[in-house]
């Protein structure tokens, strides 16, 4: 079906939109002539894209679609596929009938209706948008998602031999994917770009005795990628990533680690390949480091915006900006330590002091901070680097992680000479931390003298805001978490309920939850005569203290999380 073009005088909607003074239209017309009008005001940056394609709406006679918040769904991408409408640059917009509407940013093709006809087998409707509004509405479509479940199918059914390419594309696209001839190449693309969609953290690849499952981690929890995946095509699914990360792939007995990098979307990607042998053959955990996501996030990365209560952001801002001492955080692997160490830091003068960090690896980059990477492969060491950062008279010194006696040792001695030390620890709370470093050998009274703070965290999932819902919390689940239900029965309790911008999971990002421990006169003192953790507990929070389950449980009564995450996450007091 062809459309009947208006085909309205651009010169006549400039004026009537008042978007110029009749002289000045009349000079730009003669200047640029009637077809490039409108694109010279674009270019000027006094047009926006989306008023750009209103007047191509208007001047085509075509409706004009708002995508500012649309999502595609399955049945719309089933009629017109995620790679087809990348190519095409057309959106599937809305079904009626033997009708369908599809949003279009160039109306002046005269063949692409027809073949929108062909490929969707109904009548389209074009609607017109801006290509940007188009490209966003595909990506928060997850249409990388639509385009893994065509491509595993692809892969189950006619992957049958071993790819070992060295060469590789290193640009990746929704668009191009398509065109890749190799099913295993174009099965770990497809991975990779719906795993950046999803905001997945890392692509776990597990091999069981029944085939191979794909999982995505996305706010530290797993969620399947895909249907599993025949166990006779793991050896050319791991050695393609093998070849990728620069890996030994005749080696299948020890583990190896490696890296590579992708541009997606213009943007370069890190992934970090991790490959173990199991049982049934090699599992491999891809790291995602989406770099430039990051470096926007830092350069905007403050303590003030990572959800801690205002109390406990007054008295760390006040320990990182001691003059010398230890600033401690604690929590297992994937709590948010590392961002809160690199929070505290960007509040700091670099240009004024001198800041050292020694890292393993290093993740964010920081402007003005001297950053170490530690290589044990040359034994550059936590311990060994520390010493040499010394050498170099800093004010500041962030350790990445205290691992052993020695580094332990040199970080306590560096506090108490006049430096102020960021580091980490693995400990289940502020209190295990002191058991921690009596099990290094640290002498108690040094570590408390040196110690300015412990903060413990954990992350904990967000509702997602897009499908937020009051529900009902009865009396079992209440007594589970430690809750009195005649108290909390009528609480307004919020859950997700699962929509296309969260992926159907309810939660949509994490928030920190604290555990505060400033080293008072008198802690330091108990902790020096050795009393009992459940007494320097009582005496914390009697001063004030907030625990990790008082702080998670706060955020769940706002209707920040759900009862599920925080019991998740924390234990019941």
């Amino acid at each position: 079906m062809s459309h009947p073009f208006r085909d309205r005088p651009l010169y006549e909607i400039v004026l009537s939109r008042q978007l110029l003074g009749r002289e000045e239209a009349d000079e730009l017309l003669t200047r640029y002539g009637e077809e490039r009008l409108v694109e010279s005001l674009v270019q000027e940056g006094r047009l926006t894209g989306e008023a750009h394609a209103q007047i191509l709406a208007e001047q085509s006679g075509l409706p004009y679609a708002d995508l500012s918040a649309f999502v595609v769904s399955a049945t719309l991408f089933s009629l017109i596929p995620a790679p087809l409408a990348y190519r095409y640059g057309v959106l599937p917009y809305r079904m009626a009938d033997d009708w369908l509407e599809v949003a279009i940013a160039d109306p002046f093709d005269p063949t692409l209706v027809p073949r929108l006809e062909r490929l969707s087998g109904k009548r389209v409707r074009p609607v017109m948008s801006s290509p940007q509004a188009i490209s966003a509405a595909l990506k928060r479509s997850e249409g990388g998602a639509e385009v893994l479940k065509e491509v595993s199918q692809d892969f189950r059914s006619t992957l049958g031999a071993d790819d070992r390419r060295g060469g590789m594309d290193r640009r990746v696209s929704l668009e191009s994917i398509n065109d890749e001839e190799s099913p295993v190449i174009k099965l770990v693309h497809t991975l990779v770009l719906a795993a950046i969609q999803k905001r997945a953290s890392d692509i776990h690849i597990e091999t069981h005795e029944s085939g191979i499952t794909v999982k995505y981690r996305i706010d530290g929890v797993l969620y399947p990628a895909m249907d599993q995946l025949d166990r006779g095509y793991h050896s050319p699914l791991i050695s393609r990533l093998k070849v990728m990360a620069e890996l030994d792939i005749a080696e299948k007995r020890i583990p190896q680690d490696g890296r590579f990098r992708l541009d997606v979307g213009g943007r370069d990607i890190d992934f970090r390949v991790s490959v173990l042998p199991c049982a049934f053959g090699e599992d491999v955990v891809v790291r995602v480091l989406d770099k430039t996501s990051i470096a926007q996030g830092m350069r905007q990365l403050r303590l003030d915006g990572l959800g801690f209560p205002a109390g406990v952001l007054r008295s760390l801002r006040k320990c990182v900006r001691e003059p010398y001492g230890m600033v401690l955080i604690t929590g297992p692997t994937g709590s948010g330590k590392t961002t809160t160490l690199y929070a505290a830091l960007s509040e700091l003068d670099p240009v004024a002091e001198k800041i050292i960090t020694i890292e393993d690896p290093i993740e964010y980059q920081l402007d003005g901070i001297v950053q170490i990477p530690v290589n044990e492969k040359k034994n550059l060491t936590f311990a060994r680097g520390l010493r040499s950062i010394l050498r170099h008279d800093p004010d500041r010194i962030m350790v990445g992680e205290i691992r052993d006696s020695e580094t332990a040792q040199i970080a306590v001695q560096s506090a108490l000479t006049g430096h102020l030390v960021f580091t980490t620890v693995h400990a289940n709370n502020a209190f295990d931390v002191i058991g921690r470093f009596e099990h290094m050998d640290i002498d108690t009274y040094r570590f408390v003298s040196a110690l300015n703070c412990v903060m413990a965290q954990r992350l904990v999932r967000v509702i997602c805001s897009h499908c937020k819902r009051e529900v009902e919390v009865d009396d079992d689940s209440l007594e589970l978490s430690g809750l009195d239900p005649v108290r909390y029965r009528h609480h307004a309790w919020y859950e997700g309920a699962g929509c296309r911008q969260c992926g159907g999971t309810g939660y949509q990002g994490r928030v920190a939850i604290s555990e505060f421990l400033a080293l008072s006169p008198v802690i330091r003192q108990m902790v020096t005569e050795r009393r009992p953790v459940d007494e320097l507990q009582a005496c914390a929070t009697s001063a004030g203290m907030v625990t990790l389950r008082q702080s998670a449980l706060s955020k769940a009564l706002a209707g920040e999380t759900t009862l599920r995450e925080i019991n998740r996450v924390t234990f019941v007091e």
